[in-house]
């Protein structure tokens, strides 16, 4: 059995579990799901779609 771990798309970071934490499908795109972990939403950090390029606040 694997346990997928969600990455936050703006740092890198695995987000644990319980950690408060956004996910939200690429508004560009919409077939990547887009993590953000309360970090770098606090601090307003870029991310970056994967797959579109897309990149958003």
């Amino acid at each position: 059995m694997s346990i997928k771990r969600n990455i936050c798309s703006c740092c890198g970071r695995p987000i644990t579990p319980y950690e408060p934490a956004i996910h939200f499908p690429c508004p560009n795109c919409g077939d990547v799901t887009i993590w953000r972990c309360e970090a770098c939403r606090d601090r307003g950090k870029s991310y970056r779609c994967l797959k579109c390029d897309f990149v958003g606040p």
